[in-house]
């Protein structure tokens, strides 16, 4: 199983738009794909239509209790994608976590060995704490949403500096599979300047694919679908088609890894 972390320090970047997204749309391809709900905010599980009285176990026990993961799934609206939700619980996980030995690894001991899944994506929330290094820790890659407007750019320094420590200290493996550029609003200077800014300072580890601001994206949460399904045709959707095929493009050939 190839295990992708979607993460930013920053908040407000589409990171969850994106996780709920792209998961769909590798799932639309024929990949057995899970969606791991790691921000206590649980915005991925209620993106998907799971509500919160219908999440009986969660990413918190996965963690915290080391339940095992297929104890922690549950199915989606979407053929193909599961869900590991969270619940609020997890917001007492950081301070739960502080005196457990090996508190980084609990994530990555969890989806190790045969899962099922072909690929699985963590949605971190946007903060380095416990369960961001834990996402990073478990993670064979990361995937970074980058909204297109000017403090972006700072913000992306501090993340591929945290990358470095993590490779130091826990994950000597985790590497970038690509930027993802959000938000993207062509009317705006600024945003083609940014999105120039970006290409020129990472060149290929940039994908081509953007992801536009759209009405649509922001609509298909509140009905508990993915935008790909709650309007499969709107720009978004077909920006995340477009970034799900530069995706499977960029990962290892051995697609069913576990």
């Amino acid at each position: 199983m190839i295990r992708i972390a979607i993460a930013n320090q920053k908040g407000g970047v589409g990171k969850t738009t994106t996780a709920i997204n792209i998961a769909t749309a590798m799932a639309a391809t024929g990949w057995k794909t899970l969606l791991v709900d790691l921000d206590p905010q649980g915005n991925a599980s209620t993106g998907l239509g799971i509500n919160a009285a219908d999440r009986d176990r969660s990413s918190y026990d996965l963690i915290v209790d080391q339940a095992p993961l297929a104890n922690c799934t549950m199915p989606t609206s979407i053929p193909g994608l599961d869900l590991v939700p969270a619940t609020e619980d997890l917001s007492g996980a950081e301070i739960e976590l502080v005196s457990v030995v090996e508190r980084t690894d609990r994530l990555r001991a969890a989806l190790s060995g045969h899962t099922g899944y072909d690929i699985c994506f963590i949605d971190c929330p946007p903060s380095l704490g416990l369960l961001t290094l834990n996402a990073l820790g478990a993670a064979d890659t990361l995937l970074v949403p980058l909204q297109c407007e000017f403090f972006a750019l700072e913000g992306l320094s501090q993340l591929l500096q945290t990358v470095e420590r993590i490779q130091q200290r826990f994950n000597p493996d985790l590497g970038i599979v690509g930027i993802v550029l959000t938000m993207f609003d062509r009317r705006n200077r600024l945003t083609d300047q940014v999105a120039d800014d970006v290409r020129d300072c990472l060149g290929q580890l940039v994908f081509e694919a953007v992801i536009p601001r759209n009405v649509r994206l922001s609509e298909a949460p509140s009905h508990g679908l993915p935008a790909l399904v709650y309007d499969h045709s709107c720009a978004g959707s077909r920006a995340y088609m477009a970034l799900a095929r530069e995706l499977i493009g960029r990962l290892p050939e051995k697609r069913k890894a576990a």
